[in-house]
């Protein structure tokens, strides 16, 4: 206990040392600082920070600004070199297009980008390859196809024209269709279309295609994947060895079901396919699909945005195989609206088989006419009938038909 008299803490006087009252860095920063107004009383603001500057004196925002203008001029500059590549080519492919075909064709009725149009896609069989002999006079369309897009629901539809269906060829009488191609050329072709199909779905434009440079342009591309819908062992065609002997024990080509790269060359063997060994039902019908199927992948890589980055080097060459009306801008729509295709759907024209003078035929079914109101957007798909190898009708997707 504290003795008497004494506290038992201690007091401790307030007060500080002689000199300058401490203060913080940012206080002492403040008092430095200049007054907004100039001098009167007002509200004291800091010295800006100063800014880093980089190479040149430049901050990172103005170099990230000129790097984005940079880039912009870039693509702006390798867009116009693959547009006037394109141009070049589109305007040869329009040259190889005999001139009275035009005239028989339907004018748009508007923008790809926003109308349906009608495109007729005739492949010739005439070849000059390994394996082509006596084929290399024959000009039938040996590939009749009818895209019709629909901008408006994001769709397109493939429309397969059996080659051997048997129609009024416009000077020919009975005929199978396609005869046109060689009785009267692409022109004769379209005409025997729109007499067939009527005026609920004209052929708008067309373009041909030559199977057999095909192969380049599915190669200049780098290849084509294509979903098999089966597996396949083909007759022996076009046999790919030397010797009579290697021939000779060859079984023929082979596919596998699923998603198979294709180079140019194999590409052309799938779409020439006429017989499948492990499928004694494999059709013509199942082959026309196959093609479009071909066709679909190719004209999907074409569209594809990579190919944007390599158009000044190859957009004149990618047009080499084809003869067409398109122009160039309406090219770019189509390509554009295959982009944004959400759904594909594969119809065909279909009926009876029988023989007569003409040889093997088909008799167009009046369920033909559905199958037009489908590729109109009028009706909803209906598959083939099952266990008739001619049926029309139409599939969504790319399965094939009966599969």
């Amino acid at each position: 206990m504290a003795a008497s008299g004494e506290k038992p803490y201690r007091v401790y006087r307030g007060g500080r040392t002689k000199g300058k009252v401490p203060l913080q860095r940012r206080e002492r920063e403040a008092r430095r600082a200049v007054r907004s107004d100039g001098g009167g009383p007002g509200k004291i603001v800091e010295r800006p920070p100063r800014r880093r500057r980089l190479w040149l004196g430049w901050t990172w925002r103005r170099w990230t600004l000129v790097t984005i203008l940079g880039l912009i001029v870039l693509s702006v500059i390798w867009g116009a070199l693959g547009y006037l590549s394109v141009s070049s080519g589109v305007s040869d492919a329009n040259k190889r297009l005999p001139k009275n075909v035009r005239p028989v064709l339907t004018p748009d009725s508007g923008l790809l980008l926003s109308s349906p149009t009608t495109i007729l896609l005739l492949g010739s069989d005439h070849a000059t390859g390994k394996g082509s002999t006596g084929r290399n006079v024959d000009q039938h369309s040996d590939s009749i196809t009818l895209l019709h897009t629909d901008p408006g629901h994001h769709r397109l539809y493939y429309l397969s024209v059996p080659r051997d269906l048997q129609t009024e060829v416009p000077g020919h009488g009975q005929e199978k269709i396609n005869a046109a191609m060689q009785f009267g050329g692409p022109r004769l072709a379209v005409q025997t279309l729109d007499a067939l199909l009527g005026k609920s779905l004209p052929v708008n434009h067309v373009v041909i295609v030559d199977f057999n440079q095909f192969e380049k342009l599915i190669d200049a591309v780098g290849g084509i994947t294509v979903n098999v819908p089966e597996n396949i062992l083909s007759n022996r065609f076009d046999c790919p060895y030397k010797t009579q002997q290697r021939c000779s024990q060859w079984q023929g080509w082979r596919f596998h079901k699923g998603p198979t790269h294709m180079d140019g060359h194999q590409a052309l063997i799938f779409s020439r396919v006429r017989e499948n060994q492990l499928n004694r039902s494999y059709t013509d019908f199942d082959r026309q699909h196959d093609q479009q199927l071909v066709e679909q992948a190719t004209l999907a890589k074409l569209s594809s945005p990579t190919r944007f980055f390599s158009l000044p080097f190859t957009g004149s060459s990618l047009l080499k195989p084809i003869a067409t009306d398109l122009s160039t801008w309406k090219l770019m729509q189509l390509a554009w609206a295959k982009f944004r295709t959400g759904t594909t759907i594969h119809c065909r024209l279909g009926g009876t088989g029988l023989t007569n003078s003409l040889g093997d035929v088909i008799i167009g079914s009046p369920e033909n006419i559905q199958v037009i109101d489908t590729v109109l957007g009028q009706s909803a798909p209906q598959r083939p009938e099952k266990g008739n190898p001619y049926a029309p009708g139409c599939i969504v997707g790319n399965a094939g038909f009966g599969k």
